[in-house]
């Protein structure tokens, strides 16, 4: 903002139930994927994003679809909705509309609002915790095993975190293949991507995942490193 420069920040929806949302740390412009919101994954799809700005003009009239606001009618405590910023729309103007919204997209966004609203703020902080504990437990139990390092094994990690492979004495693709052997998919490789990490993998771990499920890829990972 010094800089005269904007700031973007890309979330997990899930994690805001636990953390600050970006924009009390001056984010302008938040986005990030729906799939995490009750969205199952199937071959090419279960995908949309989202995208939230502060209330500036400047930013409202950019979105990429259409709009929809609330507002006071004629009877008292009454409110309805509409389309907002018409003009900017296909509708309008064909070739100069700005939106790019498709049914498939919208329908996403629909499970989405749905499984928000099942949840409730409770449910979606109960979740966030949940998903931490597990992530935390992974981190645990796989940084017992002999050859194994997870880096910044300390700080918070939300879903996500790296293994590191280097003194296991096999790549990640071995262990990925030696993984998959057992009906296990093994984190992603990394090891191109970022050579500064070294033979390392992603892994993830979420609110899908039993006590049992992280146990048994530990068990895989020890017998495989034997």
């Amino acid at each position: 903002h010094e800089c005269g420069a904007l700031s973007i920040v890309g979330v997990d929806p899930i994690s805001l139930g636990i953390l600050n949302p970006p924009g009390k740390y001056g984010a302008d412009i938040v986005c990030g994927e729906l799939q995490p919101l009750g969205i199952h994954m199937q071959y090419g799809g279960g995908l949309a994003g989202f995208i939230a700005t502060q209330d500036k003009e400047s930013f409202v009239m950019e979105y990429p679809s259409r709009l929809f606001g609330i507002t006071p009618t004629s009877k008292q405590g009454e409110y309805g909705f509409g389309d907002v910023a018409y003009k900017r729309t296909s509708f309008a103007g064909r070739e100069e509309g700005k939106e790019f919204i498709g049914t498939a997209t919208a329908l996403w966004g629909i499970t989405a609002g749905v499984y928000l609203a099942l949840l409730g703020p409770q449910g979606i902080q109960e979740l966030g915790k949940l998903i931490l504990q597990k992530t935390q437990y992974a981190i645990k139990k796989i940084s017992e095993i002999k050859g194994l390092k997870i880096p910044l094994s300390r700080s918070s990690h939300f879903k996500e975190f790296i293994v590191n492979f280097n003194r296991a004495g096999k790549t990640v693709k071995e262990i990925n293949s030696a993984l998959l052997e057992r009906g296990i998919m093994g984190g992603k490789d990394i090891s191109d991507e970022f050579p500064e990490l070294g033979n390392s993998a992603l892994y993830c771990v979420t609110e899908i995942h039993t006590k049992e499920d992280i146990d048994k890829l530990v068990q895989a990972l020890d017998e495989i490193l034997k």
